[in-house]
């Protein structure tokens, strides 16, 4: 059995061959395939008039009803936890129910919600929240509406619960299961197995509704259950890695083949490990490794997995991450949590809430079972081309350099108030005690029930329930817009080799008849990703002045607006709307990615690379700032190579990085897999803030990897 790397390392073999077998079909297509026979339940037998006159909350009510109820059950052979999301409409990001052969409603994603509840006090007590909240609640109305709601979808999630118990009753070769489903997660969990079991159940029952929730901090949820157990002698090392193995293994039961543009693992179950707690304490425990072990058996991409750092890190954790990370298929990314939780703080936090940070999928960062987010990506290169320098239509005017910065800074001011005012709108009015009132939103109760403060409040999570509502505008195309004010700085106002409107001019007509002065602007200068002070201050400005901007609209309604930086491979999809850029770029070539610098532009390394995106005060950036890193097999290979990528590591932490993306990935096997997609199933790679596998990229997508990779 074949768990493909994309550099062509040998995987260790730790775990047994039972569990390999199950991971072999799962990653295969097997369960994936099979939950696509089954799209969703029909809402059909209920009259048109009758189904019209019901409110939405009530369509939905009934829709999650019946999706316990007639959801088929699956028990995949040799698994050692039980629950499956089995309708096929969920992997579309929907509520997997229909009405006339259409989904009734969409469902909810980019957050990672509250499973320390469940394991730690069980269902029934997020069920005597509700009845509690109720009670503050007798008069009729859209509180007590939507607190109902919640008890259908607890009695739902219970009727879920029971068909399971009925699947695994009587089963000698899942009496396992069925003994470990008997509490949980309706009851606390009391170890390690029952532990797993629960955090599964209830993320399988989110998904059965059709939501993508994150996981969090896995070793965080569970570290404390195996170490009990270890110590009781109630359970091996090498049982827990087993166990553990079949939540990952069961992750992957969405896989279906095909092609899906931008790849078909991006179902937003983020996990994080290591890190410090609230009190400052290092978490990393046996859990953590355990989870390193199985990436780097199996190589599963579908839980976008990232690791916190610190220089208090243990030397020994390290060696670990930059072992698994060598393989390749960007299965582990990084945070410097120093960083990230002063950037937290800085934006309002408490310590102890910064301490626990999580993200939403991605790696957008957020306060897990606790925020409501969505963020906004916009293209600063197009605002930069089209708004202020009026997409080369006309003759620009501009006395010098730090004029048109003002010019550029001001439409960029208006890009993100535009964000907030089509997103004000959810705010309806502040009432009489000044709280925000929100408008009516989809129905979410599912996925509510799971997150502090929405049934405390009596309000969904899309309706302002959260105890944290975020929408985070996102600047895209970070060095392209640098770049492009570098090349005209540098061209237009100190060299004078051209006015501003000569140059204009030659950008309208796409570099037409000028390719020796296209040329001369893309090798002359240093351009960010290059450790150039010069560009790399201009990049620093740019960011302190959009962070600035999205923190004045905190308080126009009822979101906060942290800054961010991505593009989340939509370079892609601006390109159509990009002109010629002035740092000599034609229309129709890729651009950078994320926080990364413009393809073929960064000329001294890796190393430089970091240094450029580590001299902006990245603590500005509440949610958060990628910067995608490939790196070749040979950088990697062997002893040297180990102690290297620790170093590269260390030295991100050093230089107060935020988020850093880092792949190994041979081009040459990119390329066989590309034309012999039938021998790379799961050939993984990591693409912006998810991993995918690289067969089920579009070629569009497969042919900039492989650009990337090649670099």
């Amino acid at each position: 059995m074949i768990f493909e790397s994309p550099n062509r390392l040998e995987r260790p073999v730790r775990l047994s061959e039972e569990t390999r077998a199950f991971a072999y079909d799962s990653l295969h297509h097997r369960y994936g395939l099979d939950t696509r026979k089954t799209p969703a339940v029909s809402l059909d037998d209920i009259p048109t008039e009758r189904f019209h006159k019901m409110s939405e909350l009530a369509q939905y009510d009934l829709a999650v009803e019946r999706i316990a109820r007639e959801a088929p059950i699956r028990v995949c052979r040799g698994e050692r936890i039980s629950g499956a999301a089995t309708l096929g409409i969920a992997i579309d990001h929907r509520v997997p129910a229909t009405y006339a052969g259409q989904p009734v409603f969409r469902s909810v994603s980019h957050l990672t919600v509250d499973f320390e509840t469940v394991l730690k006090k069980g269902i029934q007590h997020i069920r005597q929240n509700v009845e509690d909240s109720l009670a503050k609640h007798p008069e009729k109305g859209e509180k007590r509406d939507f607190l109902q709601s919640c008890v259908k979808c607890l009695d739902a999630m219970s009727v879920f619960h029971e068909r399971y118990l009925d699947a695994l009753r009587g089963k000698p070769e899942y009496a396992a299961n069925y003994r470990n489903l008997l509490r949980v997660p309706m009851e606390p969990a009391t170890g390690f197995y029952e532990a797993v079991q629960s955090l599964w159940f209830s993320f399988a029952f989110l998904r059965l509704c059709g939501n993508w929730p994150g996981i969090g901090r896995i070793d965080v949820l569970l570290g404390d259950y195996l170490k009990r157990d270890l110590e009781a002698g109630t359970l091996t090392l090498d049982e827990a890695r087993e166990i553990l193995a079949h939540f990952f293994i069961k992750g992957c039961e969405w896989i279906v083949g095909g092609n899906y543009v931008s790849g078909d693992a991006q179902h937003y179950q983020n996990i994080l490990i290591g890190g410090v707690d609230a009190q400052g304490r290092d978490v990393t425990n046996e859990v953590s490794y355990l989870v390193l072990d199985i990436l780097e058996e199996l190589g599963i991409s579908d839980f976008p997995t990232s690791v916190r750092l610190n220089p208090r890190t243990d030397p020994r954790f390290l060696r670990r991450v930059a072992e698994v990370m060598r393989y390749g298929g960007g299965m582990l990314a990084v945070y410097n949590e120093d960083l990230v939780m002063k950037a937290l703080q800085q934006d309002g936090y408490s310590e102890a809430e910064a301490a626990n940070f999580a993200n939403d999928g991605c790696w957008e960062v957020q306060i897990p079972g606790k925020t409501f987010f969505n963020y906004v990506p916009f293209d600063s290169l197009w605002v930069l081309q089209e708004k202020t320098l009026g997409g080369y239509r006309s003759p620009v005017e501009a006395s010098d350099f730090e004029t048109l910065y003002a010019r550029y800074r001001s439409d960029l001011e208006a890009a993100v108030r535009d964000v907030a005012a089509k997103r004000a709108c959810k705010c309806d009015r502040r009432d009489a005690e000044g709280n925000w009132e929100w408008v009516k939103a989809t129905p979410c109760t599912a996925v509510s029930l799971f997150e502090k403060g929405c049934v405390e409040k009596a309000q969904s999570y899309l309706e302002g329930g959260p105890v944290y509502n975020l929408i985070s505008p996102h600047l895209g195309g970070l060095a392209d817009a640098v770049n492009s004010l570098y090349a005209i700085r540098k061209l237009v106002y100190e060299e004078r080799r051209l006015t501003l409107p000569e140059f204009c001019e030659i950008l309208k007509k796409n570099w037409e008849g000028e390719e020796a002065l296209r040329e001369s602007v893309k090798t002359r200068y240093a351009y960010y990703g290059n450790d150039n002070d010069e560009v790399d201050a201009l990049a620093a400005r740019l960011l302190k002045d959009f962070a600035k901007i999205c923190r004045s609209l905190d308080g126009c309604c009822g979101y906060r607006f942290p800054a961010g930086v991505s593009t989340f491979g939509r370079q892609i999809e601006w390109l159509p709307h990009r002109l010629a850029a002035p740092h000599g770029r034609c229309c129709g070539e890729v651009l950078a990615g994320n926080s990364s610098p413009t393809p073929g532009t960064d000329r001294e390394g890796v190393t430089a690379v970091i240094r450029s995106y580590c001299k902006a005060d990245l603590s500005l950036l509440a949610t958060g700032c990628a910067l995608d890193v490939k790196l070749l097999p040979s950088a990697v290979k062997g002893e040297d190579g180990l102690q290297a990528l620790e170093a590269l590591l260390r030295g991100f932490v050093a230089l107060n990085g935020f988020f850093m993306q880092l792949d190994v990935a041979d081009a040459s096997l990119l390329k066989e897999a590309q034309e012999h997609p039938e021998q790379y199933q799961t050939l993984s790679v990591r693409v912006s803030g998810w991993n995918a596998r690289f067969v089920s990229l579009s070629r569009e997508w497969q042919n900039m990897i492989i650009e990337q990779t090649e670099r």
